[in-house]
């Protein structure tokens, strides 16, 4: 067979690029805005800190020092845009980029003879770090605000394109928004989303330019593939081919499911794509420095906190009788029971009546939920909008048994109902706040908080802890799904 016959460009679809919006490749000044905040975070610094060591030549060497502080970035592809869903990991990258330059700059040290003390020249480094970690940070938190859309079309069988659809859709908190479908053989999808070609079961040489005429049509600016029996290694290979001379990104979806990218390191073997997946977080640097954090947190959160306790403490009293505290039996972590402290919000014999409004629960799951509940005291509804009847859970935290972020605390009749699944969430200390407090609260159905629950137990890092800890206080501010 005639090599033109396995493969060929289509032709079908060769159109006038200006049908089709250009591709966003870049984001205007980005790239030269990073480059001079290298220069300059480094470079100045490293002057001043090695004029007022007396050392010899500071302006030459913070200069040369800065101008490989960039080379060594733009060498490890710190300056290329990132895609959606990539961790910006700026700690680890910047200190391992920093490294590199300090090993860079004794080579060149050595070479030339330099009259510069290595002590100096190190301490003269270590403001560019921490410069190149915050803009780093700052960068990842405004890009993750600010999130430009990815208009995707999805490609796949009815059953892989109707999960992959529904789960973008089931979640706000990514860029992608499925714009069309194209089904691969007879079954019809159920996702609702607009149809705009077919595939036939068997490859076919109009595969690509029917993808290509979908995605043109809907301005989709990637193209999602859900493999499958009928678009196997082979005809998804073609497939990229034609995607990619078209203009057209790609991205496959992986049966992996609930794991987050900075854990998932691609690696080639055989010719086979294999995906290294490493283990959820239980023990080492990171854990210890969780712990440390927490406590210092709670201490000082109770500290700064003290009068608006004090005031909520009393206005609970006067409001209803009853105790200020409401302590309750949750599970922690590995299934250990504790007691935790909140406001009371409710009727003092709130339990004893909630076998009487077991009809009214909300909740599908084993969670009691209602959203007018006649327990509630008048004072108890701002508290539990404003999440200040959380507040005492800090006690909780410096004592050890929760965390700052986390899974919901469950109570002991909720957990005798989990299956192995539900019980994985008490493999981390519950938190004071967590994903399902920053993604609708109560408005969440019972799988949704157990999902979001699991993918923070394997997903956790500190610096993902900060960002929920600073999205916590926009939903409290917000209040949806408090009650």
């Amino acid at each position: 067979m005639a090599p033109e016959r396995v493969w060929s460009t289509p032709t079908t679809v060769e159109r006038d690029h200006a049908e089709r919006p250009p591709a966003k490749k870049s984001s205007g000044p980005r790239v030269p805005f990073l480059v001079l905040t290298d220069l300059l975070g480094l470079g100045v610094p490293a002057w001043l800190v090695l004029r007022a060591g007396d050392q010899p030549g500071p302006l030459a060497a913070g200069a040369s020092a800065a101008l490989v502080w960039t080379g060594v970035r733009a060498a490890r592809g710190r300056y290329e845009r990132r895609l959606p869903g990539e961790a910006p990991g700026a700690a680890r990258a910047s200190s391992g980029d920093w490294l590199v330059l300090v090993g860079l700059l004794a080579v060149l040290l050595a070479v030339t003879g330099g009259g510069l003390d290595p002590a100096a020249a190190v301490a003269a480094l270590v403001p560019g770090l921490a410069v190149a970690v915050l803009a780093g940070t700052a960068g990842g938190l405004r890009t993750a605000g600010r999130r430009g859309v990815r208009r995707v079309l999805v490609v796949g069988e009815a059953a892989g394109l109707d999960r992959a659809v529904r789960l973008l859709n089931s979640r706000e908190d990514h860029p992608y928004t499925a714009v069309a479908v194209v089904p691969v053989g007879p079954a019809a999808p159920d996702c609702g989303t607009p149809v705009t070609g077919r595939l036939a079961p068997r490859p076919a040489d109009d595969d690509a330019s029917t993808v290509l005429g979908g995605a043109f049509a809907h301005d989709a600016d990637l193209v999602l593939v859900a493999p499958g029996p009928q678009l196997d290694d082979d005809r998804l290979r073609r497939l990229a081919w034609g995607l990619h001379d078209g203009g057209l990104a790609l991205c496959v979806l992986s049966d992996l499911s609930g794991v987050a990218a900075a854990r998932v390191r691609p690696a080639s073997a055989a010719g086979l794509t294999l995906l290294h997946v490493a283990p959820p977080l239980r023990r080492g640097p990171q854990a210890v420095l969780k712990t440390v954090v927490d406590r210092a947190g709670a201490a000082l959160g109770l500290l700064v906190l003290a009068p608006l306790l004090l005031t909520v403490a009393l206005a609970v009293r006067l409001s209803s009788p009853g105790p200020v505290f409401h302590r309750q039996i949750r599970h922690g972590r590995h299934n250990r029971p504790f007691t935790m402290w909140k406001f009371r919000t409710m009727v003092a014999d709130a339990e004893s009546r909630r076998e009487q409004l077991s009809a009214a629960n909300e909740s599908e799951g084993p969670m009691f939920k209602m959203r007018r509940d006649p327990r509630v005291t008048r004072i108890g509804h701002a508290l539990r909008r404003t999440s200040v009847d959380e507040l005492p859970q800090l006690l909780n935290v410096l004592r050890g048994d929760m965390s700052l972020v986390g899974p919901r605390p469950p109570l002991p009749e909720e957990v005798s109902h989990y299956d192995e699944r539900e019980l994985r969430r008490l493999a981390v200390r519950p938190g004071l706040t967590g994903l399902w407090q920053v993604s609708g609260r109560s408005d969440l159905s019972w799988q949704e908080t157990v999902s979001l629950d699991l993918w923070y137990v394997d997903n956790w890092s500190v610096v993902t802890d900060m960002g929920l800890l600073a999205r916590t206080v926009r939903a409290v501010t917000d209040g949806r799904g408090a009650y």
